[in-house]
Parts: C-alpha cells; sequence; structure tokens
C-alpha cells in the first residue's frame, strides 16, 4: 500500500476570542458560507446589470431587491440543512435530544436540506414580490456554486465527510480514530479526499459550465434551463462521489460494511445517492422541457 499523504496542519479555526467568559470563534466552516454566499451576490448583481441576458431584455427585479432576497436565501439555506440533517441522517438521535437541533454551532448540516430551505424560501421572496419563479430559481442555481465550492474545502480542513479507505497516491490519513480506523500497526489508513472532489465537480466544474451558460451564451432566457442543469449536475457528480466517500457512522454496521441507505443482498443505495436522484430525474426532465420551448 502507498504511504498516504498527511494531513496538513491547518485549525478548523481562523481565530478565536474570549469575552465574558465564553469563547468565541471564526471556524473555515462558517466563512465558507459567509464568502460563498457574497460571491453568489456578486454573481446576482453582474446577471441584473446586463439586462439583454434575460428574457424580453429586461432584468426580472430591481438591484434594491436583492438584500431582500438575500435574507431569504440565507434563512432558507441554514434553517434547511440544519432540519435537512435532523431528518435525513440522525432523526433518533436528535428526537432523543431535541435539544440540540438549534445547536448548529457543533456541526452536522445537509445539502439536501439546505437546497429545500432554499427553493421554498425563494418561492416566498417571489411570491410576495410578484417576481418570475423561474427567473430567481435560475440565477439563485448559479449563484450557489461558489458557496457548495468553499463549504466543501471547509470540510477538508475540518477533516470530516472523508472518503473510503483507498491506496491511491493522493490518498489523504485523516487524523481522528473514526478515519484512522482501517490503519494496521504498521501503516496509517488512506482514505479518498472525497469533500475535494466534491468542491471540485459540485461546486467549481458545475459553476464554470453554468456561468458559462449564463454569461456567454443567454440561457436565462429559456426559463428553468439553468435550474434543470443544476439540480441534474449537482445530483450526477453527488451520486458518482457518493461510491468513494465514507458514509455517516450511523448507517454503518457489521453487516451493512458499505454503510447502504436501502440495500438487498449487498447491492443498494447510499442516503447521499437516494436524495440525488430525485434531483437528476427532476433536472434532466427540466432541461427536456424547458429546450422544447420556444
Amino acid at each position: 500500500m502507498n504511504n498516504p499523504i498527511p494531513f496538513p496542519p491547518i485549525s478548523p479555526e481562523i481565530f478565536s476570542v474570549t469575552l465574558f467568559g465564553f469563547e468565541l470563534a471564526l471556524r473555515w466552516y462558517a466563512m465558507g458560507y459567509i464568502v460563498g454566499i457574497a460571491i453568489g451576490w456578486q454573481v446576482v448583481a453582474a446577471a441584473l446589470r446586463r439586462p439583454h441576458l434575460w428574457r424580453g431584455g429586461v432584468a426580472p427585479m430591481a438591484h434594491k431587491q436583492l438584500e431582500d432576497l438575500l435574507t431569504y436565501v440565507v434563512v432558507g439555506v441554514i434553517g434547511g440543512g440544519r432540519l435537512g440533517y435532523v431528518l435525513f441522517y440522525n432523526p433518533a438521535r436528535f428526537l432523543a435530544n431535541p435539544i440540540e437541533i438549534p445547536m448548529i454551532w457543533t456541526g452536522g448540516m445537509s445539502f439536501h436540506g439546505g437546497f429545500i430551505g432554499v427553493i421554498i424560501g425563494v418561492w416566498l421572496f417571489s411570491y410576495r414580490n410578484n417576481i418570475p419563479y423561474s427567473s430567481l430559481a435560475d440565477i439563485i442555481a448559479v449563484a450557489a456554486t461558489p458557496a457548495i465550492l468553499l463549504v466543501r474545502i471547509a470540510n477538508f480542513i475540518n477533516a470530516e465527510l472523508w472518503g473510503r479507505p483507498t491506496d491511491l497516491p493522493w490518498a489523504v490519513a485523516f487524523p481522528g480514530e473514526a478515519a484512522q480506523s482501517c490503519a494496521t500497526t504498521t501503516e496509517l489508513c488512506g482514505r479518498h479526499p472525497s469533500q475535494l472532489y466534491e468542491a471540485g465537480l459540485e461546486g467549481l466544474v458545475l459553476g464554470a459550465i453554468l456561468m458559462t451558460l449564463v454569461f456567454g451564451y443567454g440561457a436565462l432566457k429559456r426559463p428553468w434551463m439553468i435550474t434543470g442543469l443544476f439540480f441534474a449536475g449537482y445530483g450526477i457528480a453527488r451520486f458518482i462521489i457518493e461510491f468513494v466517500r465514507q458514509p455517516d457512522a450511523q448507517f454503518v454496521t457489521a453487516g451493512n460494511p458499505l454503510g447502504l441507505a436501502f440495500h438487498i443482498d449487498g447491492w443498494g443505495v447510499t442516503m447521499g445517492q437516494t436524495l440525488s436522484l430525485p434531483m437528476i430525474i427532476i433536472g434532466l426532465t427540466v432541461v427536456v422541457i424547458a429546450a422544447r420551448r420556444t
């Protein structure tokens, strides 16, 4: 087996201060969301400043409405992401300890839950401001990719959501007893840096494709096209990466070492794949419908 790459000595905390006996810390994970949402805000603003990108040559909303939209998106990301993690990945634990549900600083966020939260938040904003939902959904889909990229990098820095064991040359020796559970007395356990795979495919590659289509080829003139491509693109990327990503510990048992959420005779899918399949089906359907419209 190849010697895995040592995990870099990067602290999950950028800095911390103590005030009135309480320690307050700014973590890379939170910074990923903050910077990612800020970049996304600039992407939306850039699209609104270019009315020729939109159908009919008119932007769907005024620039001053963008700050209100940002509030809906942030609440949707945080609320949906936390509730998604509670319901999809560890309902028994949080049912037994409901006081822990709002403790987002302890970790535990679901992309699929946050995604649903954003869908609901953007719909509410669209309804209250009489703005076409399709236009908002399309541009938010593009704006989400920088945050996905940065948050997945933060997952790597936090040494969480690592992949399955591998002896590939770029295998990483993540710290911690759980990550080193496959180690021997003489060799460290190397694992797929699946967080970086996700950052590359779901954030960088998908984002580059969507932004090229929006700013280079006028894809916003076909309502729902970008939304469908985001659904399908993210779902496909996540489904593939799940083959090398280590499932959450609660899914792994002696009789189910692969951590499959649904399986028969050793064949099945992980929870991440289960949640990605509807995204792929819906996304491809939406793309076909949008492409057929004039």
